[in-house]
Order: structure tokens, then sequence, then C-alpha cells
């Protein structure tokens, strides 16, 4: 007996008020560590493209544009995915891309690994890539852009598609 008329089962343990506040701290910390993360810049940002094309459509019309930015300096390979996650083509391989630019790409639709590539200026000063693919044309359908960056662990695939239309 406590001397209070109970038996003293009612009084909250250590071990239990010890649990209860590892818990309470647990939470908090989770609680910033989201915040924080809600307000980091995503690496690969600003995603740009073009709804659909067709490689047999008329000059300024027969590539996909798209483009995106960085959140920090990196190197890039950039490749064409279609809708089941199989690489279609490969514009560039490490290519190096500042940070808070909008870097510009074209894709001519067709398949494998660009061997080089064209520069050009549009109206507005922007420089444009135009990597040389010279296999098949693609067949008709979906795909998206995946940039994967040198300093990153996992690649990053552009959050909207675009269509390759047939002739």
């Amino acid at each position: 007996m406590t001397g209070d008329g109970s038996d003293g089962e009612d009084a909250p343990k250590p071990l239990a008020l010890l649990v209860f506040a590892v818990l309470v701290v647990a939470c908090l910390a989770a609680f910033f560590v989201t915040q924080r993360l809600k307000h980091t810049p995503t690496a690969v940002q600003k995603f740009k493209l073009q709804t659909r094309f067709s490689p047999y459509g008329p000059p300024g019309h027969n590539q996909e544009q798209f483009s995106f930015k960085l959140a920090n300096a990196d190197e890039v390979t950039v490749t064409i995915i279609n809708a089941s996650g199989n690489t279609v083509a490969t514009l560039l391989v490490d290519h190096p891309v500042v940070r808070y630019k909008q870097f510009t790409l074209r894709w001519n639709g067709r398949r494998g690994t660009a061997r080089g590539y064209a520069q050009i200026t549009s109206p507005g000063g922007r420089t444009i890539l135009i990597p040389r693919n010279h296999g098949a044309v693609a067949p008709p359908g979906e795909y998206r852009v995946e940039v994967a960056l040198r300093k990153q662990d996992h690649p990053v695939i552009s959050p909207y598609s675009f269509t390759l239309v047939g002739r």
C-alpha cells in the first residue's frame, strides 16, 4: 500500500514514460525531416516537352523538343524510354550541364545511340542540342525522357510522356 488508499497499479512505470518520451521525440524529428525534404529542390526540374510529334512531319515539327533544369551542375546521360521502360535511344552520355539553366534537346525519333550532335541557337538565344541518331525510326507510341546524373544513384524520368505518331 502507498498510504493514499491505492495499491500503486495506476501509477505510470518509468519504462513506459521513457518509451512514450522516445516516441514523441521520434515523431517530432520525423516531422522536421519531412518538412525539410518538402522544401529541398529535386535534382531535375522544370521538364518541358511537346505532347506529340512525327518524325515524318514537316521540317520544324519532325523532332521532339524537350528541356529541363538541374538543381546542381552535373554530367547527364539522356535517354528516351518506351512505355515498358526500355531504352529506345540514347541522346547524350556524360554531357556537362550547368545548374539552373534550361537545357534543351531535340530527338529525331530514331533508335540507337547518338553519334555526336549539332548545336543551334533559337531566336530567343537558347542553345539547343540535336543528337545524331541514325537507327530505324521508333514505332508509334508513348515515350518519356530519362535523365541520369553522374552524382545521383538513380535516374529521373520525366513526369510527362509524349507521343511519337507514325505516318
